[in-house]
C-alpha cells in the first residue's frame, strides 16, 4: 500500500506550467448522458450521475484515475504517521469559485457534513465511517485520525467533495440545486441546473490544475438510447455515454465519430429480501398470501442464480458489451477471488433446489428494476423474469426510473431488485455497500436493500478494512466474496463494458467507474 506521496521537482514544474498555460481552444462542449443527476449537492446521494457532475464543480483531497489509481487532489502530499493517523498537506493558494481561500478547517467541516445530509437515498457515511476525527495542525496541514487502520482511506476521500465552511454551513440540499451553495474549487463553475433538461457549467480560469480547454460545458440527460445515438450522429452533441451494443458497429464505422471504451467496474446484480418473514412482493403460485419468505432459504437464492442464462443475456440483449459474472468485482481487480468463475446456467438444478427447499409448486414474485439507467435494463429484467417462469417462479416485472427505484428500494418496498453498482477499482466498494450487514450508525451496508446478513462475511470484511498489508487485505476480500457466493446473498449477473462515442477530432479517457467528465475530453 502506498503510504505517502510527494511531487517531484519535475512534476511541480509541470503543474506550474499548466497553471499558466492558455487553454488549447475556446469552445462549448456538449455531453449527453443516460441519466440526470438527482441533486447538485455533492453529499446527497452516492450515485454515478451525481458524482460525475460534482467532480466538475468540486474537488476532493485525492483523485482517482481512469482505472482507479490514486492521484493527488487538493492534498498535494500525505503520509502515514501511525496505523490510525494520516497527515495531509493542502495545495497552496487554492481558492473557491468566489475567491474564498481553502483552509484545513474546510476539510474538517466537509467530513462532518458528508454523512449527515438529510433524506439521502444512499449515504456518504460509507466513505467516512472509518474516520474518528480531523485535527487541523497548521495553515496547510491536517491530520485524519481513523478508527484503527484504514487502508482504503485515500480511495474513500476521493468521494468526498470539499466545501467551504463559510459558504456551505447550514445550507440545505435545495441551495445546491439552485446554485446558491454550489461553490467549489473545481475546474468548472456552476451556471444552471434544470432537472431533466441540462446542467450548464463555465470554465474556472483560476483552477489550480490549469484552465480547461472548454469555455462552457452542457450536460444533457437523454435516457433513450436511440435518441442519444441520433444526437451524436446529427452533431447535436459532442459526446455520448452508454453506446448501445446494437449501434456500436455503425458508430465505429462513421468517419466523423470515434469510440472510446474499457471494461467497467459496474456489477449488475439481483438483491432479494432475505430478512423479513413476510415480504410485500411475494405470493404463492396462485397469487395468494405466503406465511413464509422463500428468499430466506439459501437454496432458493441459488436456484434463482442457476435459472439465469448470463451468456444469453450478454449475447442477445447486450450485443457482447458485458461479461458474465461469478462474483462482485471483475477478476482483474485486486481482491477478486480466483475461485469464482462465471456462474453456470442450470435450470434443471434450479428446479431441484426449489423442490428440495419445499417450493416444488413454485411461488410468485414482483421483480423491480430500472428502465433508464443501464444498457437495456428493462429488457434484461423482462428476460430474467421469463427465465424464472421456466423454473416455476412466476415473475411480474415492474420497471421504473432509476431514481424512483433507489428511493423506494431504500424504503424496503421491494422483495427483489435488479440493479447495478459501479465501484472505484477497490474491492471493498460493492462488498461493503451492497452486502455488509446494514447498520445506519456505522455506515455499513448502506445499499444492502435485501438486508442479507452473515456474521462470517462481516468478520472477513471488517478484518480487511483494518488490514494495511495489501496481500492480506485482498485475501480477506476474496474470502468474503466466496462466503457471499456460497450463500448467494446477492446474485451477481454480469459486468458491463463502458463505451463512449465522440466527434472524431476528440479523445476521451475511458473510465472504469463510468464517469463522463469534460476534464477527460480533449481535442485530438
Amino acid at each position: 500500500m502506498r503510504t505517502s506521496w510527494r511531487p517531484t521537482a519535475l512534476m511541480r514544474a509541470g503543474l506550474i506550467a499548466a497553471a499558466f498555460a492558455a487553454p488549447a481552444s475556446a469552445a462549448e462542449v456538449r455531453l449527453a448522458v443516460r441519466t440526470d443527476l438527482s441533486s447538485v449537492d455533492p453529499h446527497y446521494h452516492v450515485y454515478v450521475p451525481n458524482r460525475s457532475a460534482s467532480r466538475h464543480i468540486f474537488d476532493s483531497l485525492t483523485k482517482l484515475g481512469p482505472r482507479g489509481e490514486v492521484r493527488p487532489g487538493l492534498a498535494e502530499s500525505w503520509r502515514v504517521l501511525a496505523d490510525d493517523v494520516w497527515e495531509f498537506t493542502l495545495r497552496e493558494g487554492v481558492t473557491f469559485h468566489d475567491g474564498t481561500k481553502l483552509e484545513p478547517d474546510d476539510v474538517a467541516f466537509t467530513i462532518a457534513r458528508a454523512p449527515a445530509v438529510p433524506n439521502s437515498p444512499s449515504s456518504y457515511r460509507q466513505y467516512t465511517k472509518r474516520i474518528d476525527r480531523v485535527e487541523v495542525t497548521g495553515p496547510r496541514t491536517l491530520r485524519i485520525h481513523t478508527k484503527g487502520p484504514a487502508p482504503t482511506l485515500l480511495v474513500d476521500l476521493e468521494a468526498i467533495s470539499i466545501l467551504s465552511r463559510k459558504l456551505a454551513e447550514g445550507r440545505p440540499t435545495a441551495d445546491y440545486n439552485s446554485g446558491a451553495a454550489a461553490i467549489g474549487t473545481g475546474p468548472y463553475r456552476f451556471v444552471e441546473w434544470q432537472a431533466g433538461r441540462s446542467l450548464i457549467l463555465a470554465r474556472n480560469p483560476a483552477y489550480w490544475g490549469g484552465a480547461e480547454p472548454w469555455d462552457r460545458v452542457t450536460i444533457r440527460p437523454i435516457a433513450n438510447d436511440g435518441a442519444r445515438v441520433a444526437a451524436i450522429l446529427s452533431g447535436d452533441v459532442d459526446m455520448i455515454e452508454g453506446v448501445p451494443g446494437v449501434d456500436r458497429a455503425r458508430l465505429a464505422a462513421a468517419a466523423n465519430l470515434a469510440l472510446h471504451e474499457c471494461d467497467a467496474f459496474r456489477i449488475i446484480y439481483l438483491q432479494m429480501d432475505s430478512a423479513r418473514d413476510v415480504s410485500p412482493g411475494l405470493r404463492d403460485a396462485n397469487g395468494g398470501p405466503l406465511d413464509r419468505n422463500p428468499f430466506k432459504d439459501a437454496r432458493v437464492r441459488r436456484a434463482m442464480s442457476l435459472a439465469i442464462n448470463r451468456d444469453g443475456l450478454v449475447e442477445r440483449l447486450l450485443s457482447g458489451q458485458a461479461k458474465a459474472a461469478g462474483q462482485y468485482v471483475p477478476s482483474d481487480v485486486a481482491g477478486a477471488s480466483a475461485n469464482l468463475p462465471p456462474l453456470p446456467f442450470d435450470p434443471d438444478r434450479a428446479r431441484a433446489l426449489l423442490k428440495e427447499a419445499g417450493w416444488a409448486d413454485g411461488f410468485s414474485v414482483s421483480l423491480a428494476g430500472s428502465n433508464d439507467r443501464y444498457p437495456n435494463d428493462a429488457q434484461v429484467a423482462q428476460a430474467i423474469g421469463q427465465m424464472y417462469a421456466r423454473v416455476g417462479i412466476k415473475t411480474e416485472v415492474n420497471t421504473m426510473p432509476a431514481g424512483q427505484l433507489f428511493s423506494r428500494g431504500s424504503k424496503l418496498e421491494f422483495s427483489a431488485i435488479l440493479s447495478g453498482w459501479v465501484g472505484n477499482g477497490e474491492a471493498s466498494s460493492p462488498l461493503v455497500a451492497l452486502m455488509a450487514t446494514y447498520d445506519a450508525k456505522t455506515g455499513m451496508g448502506p445499499s444492502n436493500r435485501g438486508r442479507w446478513s452473515n456474521p462470517d462475511y462481516d468478520a472477513a470484511i471488517g478484518a480487511a478494512l483494518r488490514t494495511l498489508d495489501d496481500a492480506k487485505r485482498n485475501a480477506l476480500y476474496a474470502k468474503a466474496a466466496e462466503i457471499a457466493v456460497a450463500e448467494m446473498g446477492m446474485i451477481p449477473v454480469y459486468f458491463t463494458i463502458n463505451t463512449w462515442a465522440t466527434r472524431a477530432d476528440l479523445v476521451y479517457a475511458a473510465r472504469g467507474d463510468e464517469a463522463s467528465l469534460a476534464m477527460g475530453l480533449r481535442p485530438k
